[in-house]
């Protein structure tokens, strides 16, 4: 008798201690919670700045506080029935197998949940997709690793477009200086668009399927090659937005930013008016005879913003993948030879085709740069009716 007294006071002892141990476990939790309620504006996804990002904000949150809820009753029952119905205290478990009432209720009941999540869900989707009535039109295509922006006009002809590729400095992605406020968020030439109209946007790509994301505009949309995926904003308040392309298009993929600059009207028509004047200088170049400093100059600019993170500024490249250029017979070769591995890349390699990225101005600069540059002297002054000549054959 005196060792079952012990064995039931020992039993006893252990209950005790781990219903203590339970309750420490649920106070620790709370006090989890508490913290990370202190810190949801940091944790968070951002509220915006369009009426669309409020919706989803909103949408986000009414979400969580349902889940919570949920989360909230189904722990406090359990937490209840373990400590009531345990066996220290006498219980014995229930035998029982099919309930016609329980299954109806774990049935139904959240089938009513997900329709009551379904129909706010359903109502902010349909306002996200309906590109209806803009203002204006830009095409947005993704580039291993840029974005190209075109500007449309009603009939959807080109009016003019510009790529807008990251410019943070090599120094501070290689570690060698201190990073700076956005760091990898920079770009030489941010989309602008002006604010409180409705900006249609045409998403697709050029290469591998990429992905253009605005945290602040609540939107986000594949870049797929051959396809177009709308999305719109009407971004409300000037200011400087970013973003970031959220595929994994390749090694460069990290340094792919997205920065939208919103202007007021009369500052974004006087930045549009000069964007056409700029264009129209751009159509004349094309039938300039450029001098050698001037081809220089301007191909130091184009192959820093294309050709640097394959090639390297000092032309070494990284082969086997991504040869150098100091010294390659390719570069000091037949000038015809190079200008087609530019126009219409290397099947099977990692060189793009630059056809459609650059027009016959900036071809003529960078090959004029490249074969004058890292040690190579060719010596000759390539002209846009040189890369003219090759595109059409002759």
């Amino acid at each position: 008798m005196r060792k079952i007294g012990q064995a039931s006071g020992e039993h006893k002892a252990r209950a005790a201690r781990g219903l203590t141990r339970l309750l420490g476990a649920g106070l620790g939790l709370v006090v989890m919670v508490v913290s990370g309620l202190a810190q949801a504006d940091q944790l968070n996804m951002p509220v915006g700045v369009t009426d669309i990002s409020r919706q989803v904000y909103d949408l986000h949150m009414n979400i969580f506080y349902i889940c919570c809820i949920i989360g909230a009753a189904v722990f406090a029952v359990m937490l209840w029935s373990i400590i009531q119905h345990r066996h220290s205290a006498g219980y014995k478990p229930a035998q029982f197998h099919e309930s016609t009432k329980v299954e109806l209720a774990w049935t139904i009941i959240p089938t009513l949940i997900l329709i009551g999540m379904a129909v706010p869900a359903t109502g902010v989707l349909k306002a996200m997709y309906d590109t209806g009535g803009e203002d204006m039109t830009i095409e947005v295509r993704g580039y291993q690793w840029k974005w190209q922006y075109k500007y449309l006009d009603e009939d959807y002809n080109r009016t003019f477009d510009f790529f807008s590729t990251m410019s943070t400095p090599q120094a501070e992605i290689l570690g060698q200086s201190a990073k700076g406020e956005h760091y990898l968020l920079e770009v030489d030439k941010p989309l602008r668009i002006p604010v409180n109209r409705k900006v249609r946007f045409l998403v697709t790509a050029e290469d591998v399927i990429h992905a253009w994301w605005v945290p602040d505009f609540g939107i986000k949309r594949d870049a797929v090659p051959g396809m177009l995926n709308e999305l719109w904003a009407i971004v409300e308040e000037p200011g400087v937005y970013r973003g970031q392309c959220t595929e994994l298009c390749g090694k460069d993929h990290g340094f792919m930013p997205v920065v939208v600059e919103a202007l007021p009207q009369d500052e974004y028509d006087a930045w549009y008016a000069s964007q056409l004047v700029a264009e129209k200088v751009r159509a004349e170049a094309l039938s300039k005879t450029f001098t050698a400093e001037e081809l220089m100059a301007k191909g130091e600019g184009v192959y820093g913003t294309f050709c640097v993170s394959c090639h390297q500024a000092n032309g070494q490249g990284v082969p086997p993948v991504f040869p150098a250029l100091a010294g390659s017979d390719v570069v000091t070769g037949e000038l015809k030879g190079q200008i087609e591995k530019l126009l219409y890349g290397v099947p099977g390699t990692a060189m793009q085709a630059f056809g459609k990225q650059l027009d016959a101005a900036d071809l003529a600069a960078v090959v004029h740069y490249t074969r004058n540059s890292f040690g190579n002297d060719v010596g000759d002054i390539v002209q846009p009716r040189d890369v003219v000549a090759v595109k059409d054959g002759e």
